[in-house]
C-alpha cells in the first residue's frame, strides 16, 4: 500500500504543485489549505506522515502538530517551510519533535519525498513497542543533557542501597534514548548500552508504576532473548523514571540471576527509590538551568 501522507499549506499554488510532485513519487496524498480541514482528516484518514507549512490561515504547522501527536502517536511531522529555523516560534510547542525541510532548497521536492520515506520507513522497521507519544517523551529526555547532569554519586547511593536491601545480582538506573538503553549507575556486574529491542526497561516504560518477572524464560516477551542469557537475568522488577512533565526517561530496576518473586513491601520500596532517582535527575536539570547553563535542545 502507498504511503499516505497528509499535506497542510494555504498557498493554493504551492499546495498544488507539492502534492503533484509527492503523488507522481507514488505517495497517497491529503491536501488541507487550513488546519481545521487538516484536523478533520486526522479523525477520518490513516496517515503515515504530516506535513505542512509554517503558516496556515487560520493556525500554524505546530499546532497541526500538536493535534496529529494526539490522534496519531508517533507519526513523522516535516515542517515544509519558507522560513528559517530561526523564525519558527516554538513557544507552547517545546514537546513536539518535527523535522525540518526548507522549500526554497533546490530539489525541494525530491528531498522532501526522500524524508518521508526515510521517516517512514524507520518507523516501521522499530522492533519494539512504542509510548504513546515517544515524540514528544525524546523532546523531554532531550531535556536532560544526561551527560552533563553530574548525578552519578546520588544515583550510584541508591542503587547500592536497592543492591543491599534486595540481595539481587543487579541494580541500576537505566535511561531509554532513541535506540539504545544507557546505564547512569549500576551496582552490580556492569552493564553496556543495550539496543533497545534487548532491552527489558523498553517494556516496563509502558506501565504506569512497576513492571516484575519471576522469570524471563516463562514471558514470551523475552524468553528467546539471548541478551538477558548472556547478562545472567532471570527476574526483573523496573519502576519508570518520570519528569515532571510525565514522561517516561527510562526505570530504576533490579535483576537476579535466579527465578525470585518480589513482594509488595518489596515493590512499594523500589518504587520510593525510583522516585527518588526521578528527582534528583530532576533537580540537576534545575540547578543546570539556574546556573545560566541552559537546558539541552
Amino acid at each position: 500500500m502507498p504511503v499516505t501522507v497528509l499535506y497542510a499549506d494555504g498557498d493554493d499554488r504551492t499546495r498544488t504543485a507539492t502534492a503533484k510532485a509527492l503523488s507522481g513519487a507514488g505517495l497517497d496524498v491529503h491536501e488541507a489549505a487550513n488546519l481545521e480541514t487538516a484536523s478533520e482528516t486526522l479523525t477520518t484518514v490513516a496517515v503515515d506522515c504530516v506535513v505542512a507549512a509554517y503558516t496556515l490561515p487560520d493556525g500554524d504547522g505546530l499546532e497541526l502538530f500538536t493535534t496529529a501527536r494526539e490522534a496519531v502517536p508517533d507519526t513523522p511531522c516535516i515542517l515544509f517551510a519558507d522560513v528559517t529555523t530561526g523564525q519558527v516560534d516554538t513557544t507552547g510547542f517545546e514537546g513536539i519533535v518535527a523535522e525540518f525541510l526548507t522549500r526554497g532548497h533546490p530539489n525541494a521536492h525530491d528531498r522532501l519525498r526522500r524524508l518521508i520515506d526515510e521517516l517512514v520507513t524507520r518507523r516501521s522497521q522499530v522492533g519494539y513497542p512504542l509510548p504513546d507519544h515517544e515524540e514528544t517523551r525524546l523532546a523531554a529526555l532531550n531535556r536532560y543533557d544526561i551527560e552533563g547532569l553530574a548525578a552519578q554519586e546520588a544515583l550510584d547511593r541508591l542503587t547500592e542501597l536497592a543492591l543491599r536491601h534486595f540481595g539481587v545480582h543487579r541494580a541500576f538506573v537505566g535511561i531509554l534514548d532513541e535506540h539504545e538503553e544507557r546505564f547512569l549507575s549500576c551496582q552490580g556486574p556492569a552493564l553496556d548500552p543495550l539496543a533497545r529491542e534487548k532491552t527489558m526497561c523498553t517494556h516496563a516504560i509502558l506501565e504506569p508504576d512497576v513492571m516484575t518477572i519471576e522469570d524471563t524464560h516463562d514471558d514470551a516477551r523475552f524468553e528467546h532473548n539471548d541478551a538477558l542469557d548472556r547478562l545472567d537475568i532471570r527476574a526483573y522488577a523496573g519502576v519508570p523514571l518520570h519528569g515532571p512533565d510525565g514522561a517516561a526517561l527510562g526505570s530504576f530496576c533490579l535483576t537476579d540471576d535466579e527465578p525470585r518473586s518480589f513482594s509488595e513491601s518489596e515493590v512499594q520500596y523500589l518504587q520510593l527509590l525510583a522516585g527518588e532517582a526521578a528527582e534528583q535527575l530532576d533537580l540537576r536539570r534545575r540547578l543546570r538551568a539556574a546556573r545560566g547553563e541552559g537546558e539541552h535542545r
